[in-house]
């Protein structure tokens, strides 16, 4: 098989970084692409209390597991299998359980933080970042936290204030400095995916 072309995501979070996934997806071929996401790296935290696991900034590249993503990308480069954590958001702790994947031609990797972190960027081959306004942002994390999360209005704004919104000013919008191609309307902007839809489409297929 062809070395699988590597393409991260990136934005802040409810940026629309899954819309623009989905989006090429739906346009290269779900047979086609492998999709990772940066949240299924969430460190291990089960040997903390609940209380303090909930405090936890999440937000800080140094919640994500960035060592246990990349050897899983070199393997699936080489063409080896890797076994995908799993992550339970409610008890903020992974789960026992893993799911073994293989490489695809297209690998999707989706995160606020992986171009922030050196070895996961230098991995990718094409590094999109989401741009999308902050009050838009905090709109749909509060609405994803609220109702897939089962949070408080007040945690959700609390935690936006405390880390999500410094966080992002420290690391993901000085990481959009790496990308290829920045999409500042999300998965709504045509232009930009027809672009990166080429692109993906070329690969392996010089002529």
């Amino acid at each position: 098989m062809t070395r699988p072309l590597i393409i991260g995501v990136a934005g802040g979070t409810g940026s629309g970084k899954t819309t623009v996934a989905r989006a090429i997806v739906e346009r290269v071929g779900a047979d086609r692409i492998l999709e990772i996401t940066q949240d299924r790296y969430y460190a291990d935290l089960k040997h903390l209390p609940l209380t303090a696991r909930n405090n936890r900034n999440y937000d800080h590249p140094d919640s994500i597991e960035g060592s246990l993503l990349v050897w899983h990308l070199r393997r699936l480069k080489e063409d080896l299998p890797a076994d995908l954590p799993l992550y339970d958001f409610n008890r903020h702790e992974r789960r026992p359980e893993t799911e073994t994947v293989s490489a695809k031609p297209v690998i999707l990797v989706e995160g606020i933080l992986i171009f922030a972190l050196t070895e996961i960027r230098e991995l990718l081959d094409i590094k999109v970042f989401v741009d999308t306004d902050s009050d838009v942002r905090f709109i749909r994390r509060l609405t994803r936290d609220m109702g897939e999360r089962g949070r408080t209005l007040e945690s959700v704004v609390d935690q936006w204030l405390e880390t999500v919104r410094p966080m992002h000013l420290e690391f993901v919008e000085p990481s959009k400095r790496w990308a290829d191609v920045i999409i500042p309307e999300g998965g709504f902007n045509t232009v930009a995916l027809d672009f990166l839809i080429s692109r993906i489409e070329t690969h392996g297929n010089p002529g």
